[in-house]
C-alpha cells in the first residue's frame, strides 16, 4: 500500500462543487481585493474562535508580524517564544528589529514549557509569543499569568492550529491576539498562501487593517508607512467554503490520532503526549525514534511517506548565525530536532492508518 503524507483529494473531493461556485461568484462579482467576501471571511472567522476581530492578510507570517508592529515593538525590544517551531515565528520577530529569545520545550507535548519562561523575562522583554505547535494548544492560562505579572502581550500562533480548544475554549481568542496561516496544507488551507490575526482588541485590529493596507485609513489617506499584505477575494471565498466543514475535518483528524495513540505498540517509537483540558486537532502527529534515517527508509520500503519537523533548530539556521537567540545550548529542541518524524496525517484516513500502525508495530521486530 502506498501512504502519502499528506493529500488533499478527499475533501476536494468533497467540496468540489462548492468550491467552484465560490470560483464562479467570486468571478461574477469581477471584485478581488477588499470585497464582500473577505468582509463575510472575517466576520466568520472571528465568530469561530470566540472573537470581536479578524482581519485577513496574505499569509501566516504576515499576520504574525503586523501583530507585532501595531504593538510598536521593534529595535532593541525582545520577544520570548519557543525554541522548537517554525521559523517564521522567529521572522516576524526579527522583522520588526526585535530579538527572538528562546525558550525550550515541554517535552511531552512539544509546547514551549511555561515553567522556563520568566528566567528569560528581562527589561527588555515586550510579548510572549504562544505556539500551539502541531494544532495542540499550549498552556494558556499559566503563559497569561506570567504576561500579566510582567505587563508582557502575548499572542498566540496559531498557524498549526485552526479549531483547537483549550479548557473549552478555541484558540485564536486566549490572548491579546493570533496570528493564524490558512497555506494549503493547514486545517484550514486556502487555495494558495493566506493568513488573518485575530483579535479582541478593537485598537489593534484597526491598525492592522490600516498597517495591511499601505498604511492606509481611508483611500489616499496614509498615517503609517505601511504594507501590502491582503486576504484576496478567492481565497477569502474558498476559506469560507471550507470553514463550514472544519469541524467535521478536525474531528476527523482526531479520530485518526486516537487510532495511532491507542493502537501504536511499540517501544521504540515514543508517542505525544495530550495535556489536560485540550483538544488538538493534529496538524501533525509527531512521534520520536532514535534511529531515524533507519526508521524513514524502513517506511519508505513499506510505501509510507513521513516528514520531519524541524530538522534543524532554528538558533542553527545559517540565517541567524550573526545573532544570538540563547544564552546557552538547547538540549530538549537538539532532542526533538534529531528524533521527531511525523506521521501520515490528513482527512480521509481508513485503511492507510491501520497499514501505518501495522507497518509501525512490526518496525524493530523483522
Amino acid at each position: 500500500m502506498k501512504v502519502p503524507f499528506v493529500t488533499f483529494r478527499p475533501l476536494e473531493k468533497e467540496l468540489n462543487e462548492k468550491l467552484h461556485d465560490a470560483f464562479d461568484r467570486v468571478l461574477q462579482n469581477s471584485w478581488y481585493v477588499e470585497g464582500k467576501e473577505e468582509e463575510q471571511f472575517e466576520k466568520e472567522f472571528a465568530a469561530y474562535c470566540g472573537a470581536k476581530y479578524c482581519i485577513g492578510c496574505g499569509n501566516g507570517l504576515d499576520a504574525l508580524f503586523l501583530i507585532l508592529k501595531a504593538y510598536e515593538i521593534g529595535a532593541g525590544d525582545e520577544v520570548i517564544l519557543p525554541s522548537n517551531t517554525f521559523i517564521a515565528t522567529a521572522l516576524a520577530v526579527s522583522r520588526t528589529g526585535a530579538r527572538p529569545v528562546l525558550v525550550e520545550p515541554d517535552l511531552a507535548t512539544y509546547n514551549i514549557d511555561p515553567m522556563r519562561i520568566e528566567e528569560k523575562i528581562t527589561d527588555r522583554t515586550r510579548a510572549i509569543i504562544a505556539v500551539h505547535l502541531y494544532g495542540q494548544p499550549a498552556d494558556m492560562d499559566i503563559i497569561n499569568q506570567i504576561a500579566e505579572k510582567y505587563q508582557l502581550k502575548v499572542i498566540e500562533d496559531a498557524a498549526q492550529a485552526h479549531g483547537a480548544c483549550y479548557k473549552g475554549r478555541r484558540v485564536g481568542g486566549l490572548a491579546d491576539a493570533a496570528g493564524f496561516s490558512f497555506y494549503p496544507g493547514k486545517n484550514l488551507g486556502a487555495l494558495g498562501d493566506a493568513g488573518a490575526v485575530v483579535t479582541n482588541d478593537e485598537k489593534l485590529a484597526k491598525k492592522v487593517k490600516e498597517l495591511s493596507n499601505y498604511g492606509s485609513d481611508y483611500k489616499y489617506h496614509h498615517i503609517y508607512q505601511g504594507y501590502n499584505s491582503r486576504l484576496d477575494e478567492m481565497q477569502a471565498a474558498f476559506l469560507r467554503c471550507k470553514l463550514a466543514d472544519l469541524d467535521r475535518v478536525n474531528e476527523d483528524r482526531r479520530n485518526t490520532a486516537k487510532k495511532y495513540l491507542e493502537n501504536i505498540q511499540n517501544p521504540d517509537i515514543i508517542l505525544p503526549s495530550v495535556m489536560e483540558n485540550t483538544s488538538p486537532v493534529w496538524h501533525i502527529f509527531a512521534i520520536r525514534v532514535s534511529r531515524r534515517e533507519e526508521f524513514i527508509a524502513y517506511l519508505k520500503a513499506c510505501g509510507i511517506t513521513v516528514g520531519i519537523h524541524y530538522p534543524i533548530p532554528i538558533y542553527k539556521q545559517v540565517a541567524y548565525a550573526s545573532q544570538v537567540l540563547s544564552d546557552k545550548e538547547l538540549p530538549i529542541c537538539e532532542e526533538i530536532s534529531a528524533t521527531e518524524v511525523s506521521l501520515p496525517m490528513y482527512y480521509g484516513m481508513k485503511e492507510e492508518a491501520e497499514y501505518v500502525i501495522e507497518m509501525l508495530n512490526k518496525w524493530g521486530n523483522i
